[in-house]
């Protein structure tokens, strides 16, 4: 082979292995440039991932937080929308869709010698009334405000010292709550609902005057009222802004004005279940 063969063959060569060791370098370079992009892509990625996670976690804590004060602000506008009610109650107009309902459960108790008023305090048609109401009576009926249908009446049971008959009339009926009078405030606003002289469901409002005035049987026990209390209304109910029966009217002083008086509703709670439970009933009514 001549010289210059060799020459060309060798340079060939050269050039060959000059080109495989490059392009390992070349090759080996652009895959280290890929892993550190590689790496660096996937760090990007965490980090954006764990950005969103924690924007996520902030939207939820302020989604919850949203919700919080959405439900405290609606607490809040109910308890204002409570209030509001109470505040229309607490004036007279407020009262009149109060009576329309409390009206319901009131009845006009008529007997051989007297007449009185009394309410119902149970679906079943349980009628609490004064017994001065009753006492001597040989014949009594009962009607309601909406109806001209004249109920037989059964006594239940009565409590001469405090002044409560506990009466029974056939039929399903609304009835009244009775209040907690241990929460009663002098100078609150309260109606009553009876048949003074014969004027049947007459409404006369006032406020609560005094509290744990003594009746004639000693006890301290009665509310005073100003609210117009006259012959009739006796039995009826006493009711507060709420709807409640916080008394039951039971008299007024001869000679004064603006002096009624009305059992409190925790005493009349216990009379009436007194009653029942002696009675035979055996069970409490309210």
């Amino acid at each position: 082979m001549k010289t210059h063969h060799k020459f060309l063959i060798g340079g060939f060569s050269s050039i060959i292995i000059i080109f495989i060791v490059v392009s390992s370098i070349l090759t080996y370079t652009l895959f280290i440039r890929l892993e550190i992009n590689h790496n660096e892509l996937s760090d990007q990625i965490t980090e954006v991932q764990k950005d969103t996670q924690s924007k996520f976690n902030e939207l939820t804590e302020n989604l919850l937080k949203t919700n919080k004060e959405v439900t405290s602000l609606g607490i809040e506008l109910g308890t204002i929308d409570n209030e509001f009610d109470s505040l229309k109650a607490s004036v007279g107009e407020g009262f009149e869709g109060i009576v329309e309902e409390a009206i319901k459960s009131v009845v006009t108790v008529r007997t051989d010698i007297s007449q009185g008023t009394g309410f119902i305090i149970s679906e079943e048609g349980y009628v609490v009334t004064n017994e001065h109401v009753m006492a001597g009576a040989k014949a009594a009926g009962i009607f309601t405000y909406n109806e001209e249908d004249t109920y037989q009446v059964s006594l239940i049971g009565s409590d001469s010292e405090m002044d409560v008959s506990l009466l029974k009339i056939e039929g399903n009926f609304e009835k009244l709550e009775l209040a907690n009078s241990d929460d009663i405030q002098v100078g609150e606003k309260v109606v009553a609902i009876g048949n003074p002289l014969g004027l049947q469901f007459s409404v006369s409002e006032g406020i609560v005057s005094a509290l744990n005035r003594p009746g004639a049987n000693n006890i301290n026990a009665y509310i005073q009222t100003d609210a117009a209390l006259n012959p009739g209304n006796s039995g009826g109910p006493l009711i507060n802004k709420q709807g409640l029966v916080i008394g039951i009217n039971n008299f007024k002083v001869g000679g004064g004005e603006s002096l009624g008086f009305a059992l409190e509703s925790n005493y009349l709670k216990d009379t009436i279940n007194e009653i029942a439970l002696a009675s035979g009933l055996n069970q409490t009514l309210v």
